[in-house]
């Protein structure tokens, strides 16, 4: 009777995965039709947090020579990195065209050998080359200030923040807003804080290299083996030597990678701190936007790429050396001696680059510029067109119209099923913020551009990087385009972006993608790559096709490179949005620039720079919590 019951009693019903998802999405949709219309918080120009933040800066402008914050201790900072950047700038200017030849291939010889040295010294004549010397000069003494003195503070506090979880927790989100926070929105402050000039743009340019020599420095410290460190202490060494005599050596090489993330992030600001009169190369390419000729601008950001390109090869071979790796005798007379004939030809040969031998093609870039322009304007009219009616229009139209409440509650319920409570009650908290600082139809219409410019990214950098990853002689034809790609200043591939979509947000979406597509691209073949031989091995073994051994085995196994990958992605997009601004996006980047550009709407540029961190931190901590959870099948199998 009772096996009889066991067998007749009706199992219990168990609903599909996807069912309780569903019913959520199912429920936000009626919400939505129900709702729409309402709720909706419009943009006011006029609102009182606006014009309190503007209060607060005339305020601060009147009182600057009575503050004892300026007399005592602003203006000496100042005048520390002034006096700075005059001595990195009058050394480099002393040594002229031959000895900062000669002295930059010797430093390249000892860093890589003859080849890094023969790229160095093809560099640096590039900067003569293209009629750009004393502007080269002036952003290399800029770059060396900046990235001097990120480190003197970056790498300090990034070894601490290895050793203590506490400090790393604690410095994670101050680095977060350094990092998202749009550069245009800390310009008007450091001028109003240091005045403009070379102090002020180096002082910006530390914003935003500061953080990378942080994050990276921790990483190398936290990563020492522990064995070796308790070797150490087992032998009688202090805290001091542990750190000095094994922590430091062993994490030697990724610090080394953490002077040339500095050094990128350092040059990426070039540009952009022109705008508060720091000297260097971004003279010359504002100079060309602001009389929309592609051919002023274009070599100057050409020298930007080769100084890069250079100063990563060079940084670069140096973290590949090993901790305890020693020049060669050979190395270092080679070395010597080219930086030798360099310094004794400097009575000889004049300072400046002669006249004679510059290249000028100003005229021949513009001509291509036009001709581009009247022969792609039909395609690209289509395109842009199509993008704005298919996909731009309708997702702003549901971004706006949709109630605040139901917005938060969406992001709510989808980062709490992506990445967890803690997540999701960030991203919920940064919402709320977002609502409360009278900027939430602009964060939402800055939010659509954001989420089609990401999509196409990863789409583009998952095809890319998929190549790449099986393709070593596509990859190696690949790696200088994304150099190029991702150190050219945004600016100057504005005017061409405008030449062809004109200004609108398309032309701030192209922009986005050229900015963000390299890093995807790097993580997604870096993660593809890292795939165990034996894995791939094994599934060809059994009989698996290319396609079935990307699709069940290589992109499932780099899952964490590609949600890594996403997530930069959104902060590199994040990261052009004022910049978009500037070419038709509108929004919070043209917020942004108009709070910069005009003394009474500071306010609300700066509470615009405020919302687009806020958004940054929101998407950054979704994608982030995606990362660290386990994937669907591991989910399944336990």
């Amino acid at each position: 009777m009772s096996s009889t019951t066991a067998v007749g009693a009706p199992s219990r019903l168990r609903l599909p995965r996807w069912a309780a998802p569903a019913g959520v999405a199912a429920l936000i949709v009626v919400a939505y039709l129900v709702f729409r219309g309402t709720g909706t918080l419009p943009h006011d120009k006029e609102a009182p947090q606006f014009l309190a933040v503007t209060e607060l800066r005339e305020w601060i402008d009147e009182h600057r020579n009575e503050s004892p914050l300026f007399l005592y201790f602003l203006n000496y900072i100042r005048l520390f990195v002034g006096s700075l950047y005059d001595l990195f700038s009058g050394a480099l200017t002393a040594l002229g065209w031959p000895g900062l030849t000669g002295v930059l291939g010797g430093l390249a010889w000892l860093a890589g050998g003859w080849r890094i040295a023969l790229l160095a010294v093809a560099g640096v004549s590039a900067f003569g080359v293209l009629g750009l010397w004393q502007s080269s000069v002036e952003t290399l003494a800029l770059v060396a200030v900046a990235v001097l003195l990120s480190l003197a503070i970056g790498v300090p506090i990034g070894v601490w923040a290895g050793r203590s979880a506490r400090v790393r927790r604690a410095v994670t989100p101050v680095l977060d807003v350094m990092q998202i926070m749009p550069t245009f929105a800390y310009l008007a402050p450091l001028a109003l804080f240091f005045h403009i000039g070379a102090p002020a743009g180096a002082i910006a340019t530390m914003i935003y290299a500061i953080p990378p020599a942080i994050r990276i420095t921790a990483l190398a410290v936290s990563e020492v083996s522990p064995t070796a460190v308790e070797a150490s202490g087992s032998l009688g060494a202090t805290g001091r030597q542990t750190l000095f005599k094994v922590v430091l050596p062993l994490a030697r090489p990724t610090i080394a990678l953490a002077v040339n993330q500095t050094i990128m992030m350092a040059l990426s600001m070039v540009v952009i701190a022109n705008l508060i009169a720091a000297p260097g190369l971004g003279g010359d390419i504002i100079r060309g936007l602001s009389r929309a000729q592609v051919g002023i601008m274009l070599p100057a950001g050409v020298a930007v790429v080769v100084m890069a390109i250079v100063l990563d090869r060079m940084t670069t071979a140096l973290a590949r050396r090993g901790p305890h790796a020693r020049p060669r005798r050979l190395d270092l007379a080679a070395a010597g001696a080219l930086a030798a004939a360099g310094l004794a030809l400097i009575p000889v040969l004049p300072r400046a680059w002669p006249e004679g031998w510059t290249l000028n093609v100003t005229a021949e870039i513009n001509a291509v510029v036009r001709w581009a322009e009247t022969s792609w304007y039909p395609v690209t009219t289509f395109v842009k067109d199509q993008t704005s009616v298919l996909l731009l229009n309708p997702l702003e139209s549901l971004l706006t119209s949709a109630p605040w409440w139901l917005v938060a509650l969406t992001v709510l319920a989808v980062a709490w099923r992506v990445s967890g409570p803690r997540a999701a009650l960030t991203a919920l908290g940064c919402l709320l913020a977002i609502a409360l600082l009278g900027t939430w139809e602009h964060a939402m219409q800055t939010m659509t551009t954001v989420a089609l410019a990401v999509l196409i990214t990863l789409m583009i950098g998952l095809l890319l990087g998929v190549a790449a990853a099986r393709s070593p002689r596509y990859s190696a034809v690949q790696r200088p385009l994304l150099d190029a790609a991702q150190t050219m200043p945004a600016f100057v591939y504005l005017l061409p972006a405008l030449a062809l979509f004109e200004t609108t947000r398309f032309t701030a979406i192209f922009a986005s993608i050229i900015y963000a597509v390299p890093p995807v691209v790097r993580l997604v073949e870096d993660g593809i790559k890292a795939v165990p031989a034996e894995v791939v091995e094994a599934a060809v073994s059994a009989g698996s096709t290319p396609g079935q051994l990307l699709w069940k085995v290589q992109l499932p196994m780099a899952r964490r490179a590609i949600l890594l990958a996403a997530n930069q992605g959104i902060v590199m997009t994040l990261a052009m949005v004022v910049v978009g601004g500037l070419v038709g996006a509108g929004a919070l980047g043209y917020d942004v620039v108009v709070g910069f550009s005009q003394r009474t709407d500071f306010g609300l540029g700066f509470v615009a720079g405020v919302a687009t961190v806020l958004l940054g931190v929101m998407l950054d901590r979704i994608t982030q919590g995606a990362d660290r959870r386990p994937s669907p099948h591991r989910r399944k199998s336990t």
